[in-house]
């Protein structure tokens, strides 16, 4: 299975006093354009070619957007789309040269989660939870025996909805040929009940449609919340930097892209050490300013598809800098005699070692030490906490009992990674 067909020929009449010119297809949700979301994730799960249905008043705008894609595409014309969305696929099917492909939509969203399962399954794909779209506005299936018997926005009786992504064979022909024949308007839900398709479930993971701005500010959200890695953030973060950094991220997501993130916060944790040198406690509420928004770079990377090694890796860098720029500032500040000074070094040494710990390990066992070690997990240490804890201790004054404090912990947390690494991959 090497093609992809995605009806893009609505008319989209409820999105357009919002959307002005702009096709739904074309619409950014979370900083990128539903059909390259679409596209990108069916591409990333192995299909190759796209045959996109498209009408007289869209064709250009997305033909020029998708020769900006690497991708292989042909656009095929729906010359009556007020004949539905079913005629668009009968359009699709005199192109199609694959026995077997997927058939999607132009204005609904997927995670790849959702993809991946989805591509493994045969017929329409359902989902018996629905729970990141309008339930109300969704499409109901009643299926029994493992096939539809019943397809429509207003069932009562239903044990699923219509995700609006089918895994179809060319054997569908015959059925929607017959159907074009004996309708003006021709569904996909009278081509799914007519031919009783096959319900596989796909329960749980993110997909919605896009019918309404309050259907793209709801996605937005998900795709945001979805985007929050799932290991290695400390307890600070989960609790309380994650809160902030998505709010953010999702103001800022179609305005910024990751990279821009990235030096926006280091420039405000620069900002912080040199305040510290005049007010530690006012720098260490700057400091944590710029931890808690130290997540939207990632986030916004993930909810836009625009993650890169690159961004992680220039993430990870500038982040030792201001580490390394703040607590320097507060041993200005301090001015500490030479018997405290190995504490203010061991202190910052520390600091770095916690990261480089975790970040040597992926380079040398090519796996995240979180993800592989989970009692890393669970570690005091961490930059959030550290950064937390440091904001507190400028806050009180204690800016002596932070060295210690921090001294104390990252190097012992250093000394239990190597016990813990050693434990997992040392004993092998």
């Amino acid at each position: 299975m090497k093609t992809g067909v995605i009806l893009c020929a609505g008319l989209a009449s409820r999105m357009r006093p919002y959307s002005g010119d702009v096709p739904k297809p074309l619409i950014k949700v979370a900083g990128r354009e539903i059909l390259y979301r679409t596209i990108k994730l069916l591409q990333e799960n192995g299909l190759e070619r796209f045959l996109v249905v498209v009408n007289d008043h869209n064709k250009h705008k997305i033909e020029e957007f998708l020769k900006t894609l690497d991708v292989e595409y042909q656009t095929v014309l729906n010359e009556h789309p007020e004949r539905e969305n079913g005629y668009s696929l009968y359009v699709a099917l005199k192109h199609l040269e694959d026995e077997k492909f997927v058939l999607t939509m132009g204005d609904h969203l997927y995670s790849e989660s959702f993809i991946s399962k989805a591509l493994k399954g045969e017929g329409l794909i359902v989902d018996e939870l629905a729970l990141f779209t309008d339930r109300e506005e969704a499409t109901k299936v009643l299926c029994r025996e493992g096939r539809v018997e019943l397809i429509g926005k207003d069932l009562k009786e239903f044990n699923a909805y219509d995700t609006g992504f089918f895994i179809l064979t060319k054997d569908i022909s015959d059925t929607v040929s017959k159907l074009e024949r004996e309708k003006e308007k021709l569904t996909l839900s009278n081509i799914v009940q007519e031919a009783k398709l096959k319900c596989y479930p796909v329960s749980g993971e993110f997909w919605t449609d896009v019918d309404t701005p309050q259907d793209i500010e709801r996605a937005k959200r998900e795709l945001l919340r979805a985007s929050v890695k799932g290991t290695g953030d400390g307890f600070i973060s989960r609790h309380l930097n994650r809160k902030v950094s998505l709010w953010f991220s999702e103001k800022l997501v179609d305005k910024i892209t990751p990279n821009q993130a990235t030096w926006i916060v280091f420039l405000i944790g620069v900002f912080a050490s040199i305040v510290a040198l005049v007010s530690p406690p006012l720098g260490g509420l700057i400091y944590q300013l710029s931890s808690m928004l130290d997540g939207i770079d990632g986030e916004i990377a993930r909810a836009s598809l625009r993650t890169s090694k690159f961004g992680a890796w220039l993430d990870s860098v500038l982040d030792r800098f201001v580490d390394f720029f703040f607590l320097s500032a507060l041993a200005v500040w301090l001015k500490p005699d030479t018997s405290f000074l190995p504490w203010v070094l061991f202190a910052i040494f520390g600091s770095f070692m916690v990261s480089y710990t975790t970040e040597r390990f992926r380079g040398a066992f090519c796996k995240d030490a979180y993800g592989v070690i989970k009692p890393l997990r669970f570690l005091l240490g961490k930059r959030d906490e550290r950064v937390f804890l440091t904001m507190v201790f400028t806050l009180l004054g204690w800016i002596e009992a932070l060295f210690v404090l921090l001294a104390l912990i990252t190097n012992i947390r250093v000394l239990l990674t190597m016990y813990l690494v050693w434990k997992q991959e040392g004993t092998h």
